[in-house]
C-alpha cells in the first residue's frame, strides 16, 4: 500500500535538503497542464521555496488546464510566481532557417521538430534559472525516465533534479488525488504537446502507461525467464514494445559513455 502523505513529505524534504546543499535561491518548473507537471509544481511549492512555474507554448491555443493549475497553487501558496512565455516566434524562425516545408513533413521531420520544441523549452528554463540560481525541475516519471525513455535529450531530460522519477505513473495519480490537484488534470489524456496532429502519449508510445507499467514489473522483477510461456497474446505484444523501447532508448536512460584512456597509454604520452 503506497503511503501518499509519508511520500509527499519525504520529497519535500528531500528537495529542501538539496537545495540548501546546493546554496542555490529557488526551482524553475516547466508546466504543461499534465498530471506529472502539476504534481512536481505541488511538491516544490511546497518547500516554501521560491519556485517559478513557467508555460511555454508554441503555436499552441490557451491551455485551461495550465491557467487552472496556475489559479490552484497561487490560492494555495505565496511563494510561486507564475510566468508565460511563447515560444512561437523562435520556433517559426528555426523552421524558416531550415526550410522546412510545411506542406510536405514526414514523421522523422516531425520528430525532430517535436524535439526541437522541448529544447527551446528547455533552453528558456535555463536562462532564467542561470539569473536568479534556480533549480530546474523535472517532472519525468519512472516509465518514461528508466522504463522507455519517452522524453527528449536535452529537452525536458536536460534538468537539474528529478523528484518523481522514482514513482510509476499510477502512484503519480494516487499522490495527486492525495493533494486535491483539480480532477480535469488527473482525467486529462496525457501528452507532451509537442506534435502538430495533437497525438496524446498513448498514439506515440503504443501502449498504454498501465500496460507499460505491468511491463516494466515483469522486466524488473525478472520473471519473464520463468513464465515466457504464460502470456496471452496481447501480454506477449506489450512485452515486445515494452523491450523494443527500452532497447531504442537505452543511450537515454543510461549516462553519457566516456571513452577511457587505458592507464598503460596516458603513461606513455609524456615520455617521448
Amino acid at each position: 500500500m503506497l503511503k501518499t502523505k509519508k511520500i509527499v513529505e519525504y520529497i519535500v524534504s528531500w528537495l529542501k535538503k538539496y537545495i540548501q546543499k546546493y546554496k542555490s535561491n529557488g526551482f524553475i518548473i516547466g508546466i504543461s497542464g499534465g498530471v506529472d507537471s502539476s504534481l512536481t509544481s505541488l511538491l516544490v511549492a511546497k518547500t516554501k521555496f521560491p519556485t517559478i512555474v513557467l508555460e511555454m507554448p508554441i503555436l499552441e491555443k490557451k491551455n485551461f488546464l495550465s491557467k487552472k493549475h496556475v489559479t490552484f497553487l497561487k490560492s494555495k501558496f505565496k511563494n510561486v510566481n507564475y510566468l508565460k512565455k511563447d515560444l512561437s516566434d523562435i520556433y517559426v524562425s528555426f523552421c524558416k532557417i531550415m526550410n522546412v516545408n510545411n506542406k510536405k513533413k514526414d514523421e522523422k521531420t516531425l520528430l525532430s521538430l517535436a524535439n526541437v520544441k522541448s529544447r527551446f523549452r528547455m533552453l528558456t528554463l535555463y536562462y532564467y534559472a542561470n539569473k536568479k540560481n534556480y533549480l530546474v525541475v523535472g517532472t519525468g516519471n519512472k516509465i518514461e525516465d528508466f522504463g522507455v525513455g519517452f522524453f527528449t535529450k536535452y529537452g525536458d531530460g536536460g534538468v537539474d533534479l528529478q523528484p518523481i522519477a522514482d514513482l510509476m505513473k499510477s502512484e503519480i495519480f494516487l499522490l495527486a488525488k492525495e493533494l486535491n490537484i483539480p480532477s480535469e488534470i488527473q482525467n486529462a489524456n496525457p501528452t507532451d504537446g509537442l506534435w502538430e496532429d495533437k497525438r496524446t502519449d498513448e498514439d506515440q508510445l503504443g501502449a498504454s502507461y498501465e500496460e507499460l507499467e505491468w511491463a516494466m514489473n515483469i522486466f524488473e522483477n525478472n520473471t519473464i525467464k520463468h513464465h515466457n510461456t504464460n502470456f496471452s497474446y496481447q501480454e506477449s505484444k506489450i512485452l515486445e514494445k515494452y523491450y523494443n523501447l527500452h532497447k531504442k532508448n537505452h543511450h537515454k536512460i543510461k549516462p553519457i559513455p566516456i571513452c577511457k584512456i587505458p592507464d598503460y597509454l596516458k603513461n606513455n604520452m609524456h615520455k617521448h
